[in-house]
């Protein structure tokens, strides 16, 4: 088979041209080198709703970034959850489809449609624009929509909108050509709601696929060596450095990281425990506050961080702290988190304060899951691999890098490409 042409649509993919890092900046890297040609479309706005390029009275504005063309679709910028980001959805929906009617004629049609949520209007105008152009299209659920709307009670199952929502997901389920999970467990959803052909829906999971978010080791590696940060507080070869790097939000439950450093700080004998939590997020004010004010000196709330300095802080962490909050998301289908395979590639220990179904922590016995998400629970978990025999946790740090391995993107890339193959 002669190499194809391949169009990938995220939203949020400004993001991944911005940091040259992500899931499909690291898929069109990988597709490319096979000899496919690739092309990312994305928002002009990035994840935060800040705008990233202005494309002035054009529909989109084509960017190379390492040999990948961005074509940035012309929106609005976005702060918060309100109606702007409502509108920039609808606008990125809206303007894709002048911008990829022009973008063909100048350089082609694709022979297929990667088409990615998080929000489901990118997979529905994927599969509008692949008909049209008679071509595949694969649609990528990166986050069950609607239920994650559902568990964070903006709306209920069974009100309008949610039947609404429900509909048009069923819509995008059916009418795509193949469907790519990626949480090990997401199919279980489609077995629930009984949409399936062995339960007389419509919906074949012969074309359901997996393919979980993943890492680039060389690119870890090569940033753990030239990306450095001079930090005291992290380059201290004598703390046992509990390691947080994601957002502040309540869904990270970040707050229980510190009940628990006030609790060690309490019991005493472990002055060497401290926290380091980088990331930035609507709690970050309330939270270093409470460092503050609680006088938690073995808390340190570094802010932002550049995702490039990432594999550089993971290499000096003791612990990586996958913290989530228990009853704020379904954990029984597994995780797709990319931070789980960024922690795993750095070849620490991972504790996860969820315990989660389809588990790769348990699978590549890589740390350990709590069943409860309390600051007790944790804290003697931290006490537990802080006393643990130094050999028994520098294997527990081998195996998750060692299943690393088989979330590199080179491996991942793989899997798409049988999946493409079977929708030509």
């Amino acid at each position: 088979m002669s190499k194809l042409n391949i169009w990938l649509m995220n939203h949020y993919a400004s993001n991944m041209y911005r940091d040259k890092a992500g899931r499909h900046y690291w898929f069109a890297q990988e597709l490319i080198r096979r000899g496919y040609d690739v092309t990312v479309f994305c928002s002009t706005t990035l994840v935060n709703g800040e705008e990233l390029l202005n494309t002035g009275k054009d529909k989109l504005v084509v960017k190379k970034t390492d040999g990948i063309p961005f074509v940035f679709v012309k929106t609005v910028p976005a702060q918060g959850n309100g109606i702007k980001r409502v509108e920039n959805m609808g606008l990125f929906y809206k303007n894709l489809f002048p911008a990829t009617k022009a973008y063909a004629a100048k350089y082609g049609k694709p022979d297929v449609i990667v088409a990615s949520s998080v929000h489901p209007l990118t997979m529905v105008a994927g599969i509008q624009i692949a008909k049209k152009m008679r071509i595949p299209c694969i649609c990528e659920i990166r986050d069950l929509w609607p239920e994650a709307i559902f568990s964070f009670g903006k709306t209920t199952e069974k009100s309008l909108i949610g039947r609404i929502l429900i509909k048009g997901e069923h819509w995008i389920y059916k009418r795509a050509n193949a469907l790519i999970f990626t949480k090990e467990g997401d199919t279980d959803y489609l077995k629930e709601k009984k949409w399936t052909t062995a339960q007389g829906g419509d919906i074949d999971l012969g074309k359901c696929h997996y393919i979980n978010n993943g890492v680039d080791i060389a690119a870890c590696e090569e940033r753990s060596r030239t990306m450095q940060l001079d930090d005291a507080d992290l380059n201290d070869e004598s703390k046992f450095n509990i390691t947080y790097v994601g957002t502040i939000r309540p869904v990270n439950n970040v707050g229980n990281l510190l009940d628990t450093a006030k609790i060690l700080k309490a019991k005493g004998g472990y002055d060497d425990i401290q926290f380091l939590l980088y990331g930035d997020g609507g709690q970050l004010a309330e939270l270093q506050k409470r460092v503050k004010t609680e006088h938690l000196d073995n808390v340190k709330m570094k802010g932002f961080v550049n995702r490039q300095y990432v594999p550089y802080i993971l290499s000096k962490s003791s612990i990586n702290m996958l913290n989530y909050a228990q009853n704020q998301y379904n954990w029984t289908r597994g995780n797709s988190s990319n931070k789980l395979f960024e922690y795993m590639a750095s070849g620490k220990p991972i504790i996860s304060t969820v315990h989660m179904g389809y588990s790769i922590i348990k699978r590549y016995n890589c740390g350990v899951e709590l069943y409860e998400d309390t600051p007790e629970a944790l804290a003697a978990q931290i006490i537990r691999f802080h006393d643990m025999n130094k050999d028994e946790q520098e294997q527990i740090g081998k195996n998750a890098r060692i299943g690393a391995n088989d979330f590199d993107f080179s491996v991942l890339t793989e899997k798409l490409i049988k999946v493409i193959e079977s929708v030509i």
